[in-house]
């Protein structure tokens, strides 16, 4: 498996934990919306609770909502924003 199907695994687990979601992280898929019609049916609290568990696990900090709605559409957004953030910061 490789690093970006590693980290997709990760954050659905940091949010099946973090959300108690009531599905397991292997039934969401990595381009599934998060909020809205249609979607995983998440709420501005689980986003907040999203923002926090992402700093947390990786030190990804999303300074503003225009910026959390980019990042938190999908699994596959936010394991983007996280490997970009991985790849800028200094080891």
């Amino acid at each position: 498996m490789d690093n970006t199907a590693t980290l997709r695994q990760e954050i659905k687990h940091l949010m099946v934990d973090n959300l108690m979601l009531q599905i397991s992280a292997e039934e969401i898929s990595d381009e599934q919306t998060l909020f809205g019609p249609g979607s995983l049916g998440l709420d501005s609290v689980d986003a907040l609770q999203l923002v926090v568990a992402l700093d947390k696990a990786y030190g990804l900090k999303i300074p503003d909502p225009e910026t959390a709605r980019q990042i938190l559409q999908s699994v596959a957004s936010m394991a983007a924003a996280v490997a970009n953030h991985k790849a800028s910061s200094p080891c």
